[in-house]
């Protein structure tokens, strides 16, 4: 892998009375958001070779407006993804080392300790990724993902 792409979800809707949290849409600026993502991705070059979307359905519709602007590309929903640490995010991701560009479309506090992790080797206090954010973390050439392994080489919000 030479980038990792973090996608948190883009803005939802509360929950309504008895609604799952996984079954909570995009609002309609978290669509808006979604769709300025994808075409930040798109004009800066950086479509995946592989998706793996958590299960949420406010992460997976902002998959849905990503693709509107890079197209298809192969992707997965990935139930571990809803919840998952910095250290389960790591291991997800390196089952697919073999993927030169992996975006993960997910959720905090994981991406963004993920992002911090990555970059600086330790998550510490670090709150800063907005619904809709996309951290670009390039690693070295055949580098295991560990911390401290890669560079922040682009971060965006709408």
């Amino acid at each position: 892998m030479r980038e990792l792409i973090l996608l948190r979800h883009a803005h939802a809707e509360p929950a309504a009375p008895g609604q799952a949290d996984l079954d909570r849409p995009l609002s309609a600026e978290g669509l808006a958001e979604a769709e300025a993502a994808g075409r930040w991705l798109a004009e800066n070059r950086l479509v995946p070779d592989c998706v793996l979307c958590s299960p949420a359905r406010r992460a997976r519709e902002t998959l849905e407006a990503v693709l509107g602007a890079i197209g298809y590309v192969d992707q997965r929903i990935e139930p571990s993804i809803f919840e998952a640490t910095p250290g389960a995010l790591i291991s997800l991701a390196d089952t697919h080392a073999q993927s030169e560009r992996l975006l993960m479309v997910g959720h905090n506090p994981g991406f963004e300790q993920l992002t911090a992790l990555m970059h600086s080797g330790q998550t510490g206090e670090y709150r800063g990724m907005p619904p809709a954010g996309i951290a670009v973390l390039t690693l070295p050439v055949g580098a295991a993902l560990e911390p401290g392994v890669a560079q922040l080489s682009a971060f965006w919000w709408p």
